[in-house]
């Protein structure tokens, strides 16, 4: 008995005795499958424009509104045909992570505000909210170049990514990425991305 305890105490020491290993750095968050190719991450964080939209009733909302909950933020139009395909899945994300923390923001171009409502409700899209950019003014605050086009702003408000492009919002590999950032706390910093 005497023999274990010293070679236990022996064990100890040297454990706390041993030079500690660098800390490592946060590793960034996970880009899978398509979204390896597609989705491109900021190479630091910046405040995401505060440009309004309309929601449906009318009052204005900014990406200050939502702070503390993650922001998918996505550009869409009834007239983009790679958008509507892309809608439902939007939908299905709002539904699986709305509860953790994340707000689908699809920000409609359309002019007539009847048609982005009639479309939501044809397709059943009954998780996502409707919001209004009939002037264009938080596109070209974004500086939007196509549809559908969605950026990913942290708790804090910052732009950390975006993708140009439809893609399938609900796959594993998306709400992996998400869950990146829901399972941060919202001083968190993301890690800059270095090259090579």
């Amino acid at each position: 008995m005497g023999q274990r305890l010293a070679a236990l105490a022996l064990v100890i020491a040297a454990a706390l005795t041993a030079p500690l290993a660098p800390a490592r750095a946060e590793a960034g968050p996970p880009l899978e499958g398509v979204f390896a190719d597609n989705f491109s991450l900021a190479e630091e964080p910046l405040p995401a424009p505060q440009e309004p939209a309309l929601r449906g009733d009318g009052s204005e909302v900014a990406l200050a509104d939502f702070r503390g909950r993650v922001v998918l933020l996505n550009f869409w139009a009834t007239w983009c045909a790679p958008c509507v395909r892309e809608m439902p899945s939007l939908d299905r994300l709002q539904a699986a992570l709305g509860p953790e923390g994340l707000d689908v923001v699809a920000v409609s171009e359309d002019r007539k505000q009847a048609l982005a409502e009639a479309f939501l409700a044809e397709h059943e899209l009954d998780n996502l909210a409707l919001y209004m950019d009939r002037r264009g003014a938080v596109a070209r605050a974004f500086g939007l170049r196509g549809l559908p086009t969605t950026y990913l702003i942290d708790r804090e408000g910052r732009l950390v990514g975006g993708l140009q492009g439809p893609a399938e919002w609900d796959s594993e590999e998306a709400k992996a990425l998400i869950r990146w950032y829901l399972e941060r706390p919202a001083d968190f910093e993301t890690p800059v991305r270095t090259s090579g």
